[in-house]
């Protein structure tokens, strides 16, 4: 469990917990195994995604009269951006691209047709691009559809 809230009402939310997972799905948990840790004030890494809280500066003129002022108003934006590097990583072990994230070919596949060569990087495309179409920063998934792409011409 992770909050910025006091230790009291992350008790309170552990005991809550841990109740829901043995009353609906019957598995028995220890609560002195659930770990609780504060937030950090800049991001939470969180299924894949990089999640933040930022303060949006707002300027707005207002005029009266004879008279013109400026409030000056800040707004929470949540961002939601897909981090590049274990991506490219992730691309890496499955022998898509090199570590750095240059595109080579896939030699296993060699063998196969050239349409199944090519259903098999849009599978992989289609689920990357279904999971992480929430991020704001579309520049990640962009890189993503590059690597696949290039490497699916060099194994074809």
């Amino acid at each position: 469990l992770a909050s910025k809230g006091t230790s009291f009402l992350m008790n309170k939310w552990k005991y809550y917990h841990v109740s829901f997972w043995q009353c609906y799905f019957y598995i028995w948990s220890q609560p002195i195994r659930i770990h609780i840790n504060q937030l950090s004030n800049h991001s939470l890494d969180f299924l894949g995604y990089l999640s933040s809280v930022r303060l949006k500066p707002l300027m707005v003129r207002s005029q009266m009269i004879e008279n013109s002022f400026l409030i000056e108003t800040a707004s929470k934006k949540f961002n939601t951006l897909m981090p590049i590097t274990p991506m490219i990583g992730s691309l890496s072990k499955a022998k898509f691209c090199n570590v750095i994230g240059h595109p080579i070919s896939k030699p296993v596949w060699a063998a196969l047709s050239d349409s199944d060569i090519i259903e098999r990087f849009a599978h992989i495309y289609r689920n990357i691009s279904h999971y992480h179409s929430g991020s704001l920063k579309k520049m990640s998934l962009y890189r993503i559809k590059y690597i696949l792409r290039l490497s699916c011409a060099r194994t074809l």
